[in-house]
């Protein structure tokens, strides 16, 4: 039953990987959640029977003044954008637009609607390679790349507009983010994936030939990259947790990282996988990608002290385990 202490919440990307579990968590804990989303990498089939869904652009300034006027909306969680790096360095304009110009759109309707509180998708990738093993959030951010870049400048408009607008803000800073919802009700689903976990168990399905090892000759233990992964559904728990945070205090603003603050290797995710799935993967060794950090891993001690956030999920084949039944129920939906 949603409590009317709840203000009606709206999620921008619901229908997308992350966002999606954000509605799942946001709707287990009572909230009234509305979707928007373009369906561009979206399925409509990730939002729940009796979500309100609209389907659209966040730019689209009629539309979301419609959706704050209908749905009384007074939070918005924001994850639409487009993420895929390589890309955004191919096509540098596209994210600029996606994931800067579109989100200052967003922030300007919710300023004129009188929203009072924004939760923003951020990413590691903003610290661009650090020079230190365990990232906080007072590593220097150099971002290396136009994702990075046009997250960051997001950050910065959010600040800009709570110094200057009754609004405050979290900005969720995310390491890598893997596994599926553990109730089935949702996951990764998007075609031509290039996380590795989602890479690796679609290989043992049989859906690749096999899996890419970029580099092993990076200073870690086995030679592989290394990089903190955490559960999506421990990670959407973080989005509400914050939520509720920023509501108690109007006043304050957070930036948090999200990760579990150890990393794994490649080689120890693929062994993890072939564990899991009882298969055994071919592994083609590639040559390093271009700005590839050597290990990447989260200090989540913000994140924990200021939500007394803990993780539910936090072992590496549970996150498997789930993306992997995610993945074969992805198959019966002819997804």
């Amino acid at each position: 039953m949603q409590s009317s202490a709840k203000p009606p919440v709206l999620v921008t990307g619901g229908a997308g990987y992350i966002g999606s579990h954000a509605v799942l968590a946001l709707r287990d804990a009572g909230w009234p959640v509305a979707v928007i989303d373009n369906l561009v990498t979206g399925f409509r089939f990730a939002v729940p029977d009796g979500v309100p869904f609209f389907e659209g652009d966040i730019a689209d300034a009629d539309l979301l003044a419609r959706i704050f006027a209908e749905q009384g909306t007074r939070a918005i969680m924001h994850f639409a954008g487009s993420v895929v790096v390589p890309e955004s360095v191919a096509d540098p304009l596209k994210y600029y637009d996606n994931n800067t110009a579109k989100s200052r759109a967003l922030i300007a309707a919710a300023v004129k609607a009188g929203v009072a509180h924004v939760i923003f998708s951020s990413t590691a990738a903003t610290y661009g390679i650090p020079d230190v093993a365990a990232v906080s959030e007072d590593t220097p951010q150099r971002p290396i790349n136009p994702y990075g870049w046009s997250k960051l400048m997001t950050e910065q408009m959010l600040a800009d507009v709570a110094a200057a607008h009754p609004l405050n803000y979290g900005v969720l800073r995310y390491f890598n983010v893997a596994g599926a919802d553990p109730q089935g009700r949702s996951g990764q689903s998007t075609a031509g994936a290039t996380h590795l976990i989602k890479v690796a168990i679609e290989a043992a399905l049989g859906k690749r030939e096999s899996v890419s090892v970029f580099g092993t000759d990076y200073a870690t233990h086995d030679g592989t990259g290394v990089r903190d992964y955490i559960h999506v559904s421990d990670l959407a728990a973080a989005h509400v947790l914050t939520l509720e945070s920023l509501i108690a205090d109007p006043q304050r603003s957070l930036t948090m990282n999200c990760g579990y603050g150890r990393g794994f290797s490649v080689t120890e995710v693929l062994d993890a996988v072939d564990r899991v799935t009882n298969r055994k993967l071919v592994r083609r060794i590639e040559g390093r990608r271009a700005g590839d950090p050597d290990s990447l891993i989260s200090d989540p001690a913000r994140l924990r002290a200021t939500l007394g956030w803990e993780p539910a999920h936090a072992d590496l084949d549970t996150i498997i385990s789930h993306a992997l039944a995610w993945e074969r129920k992805l198959g019966d939906l002819g997804a």
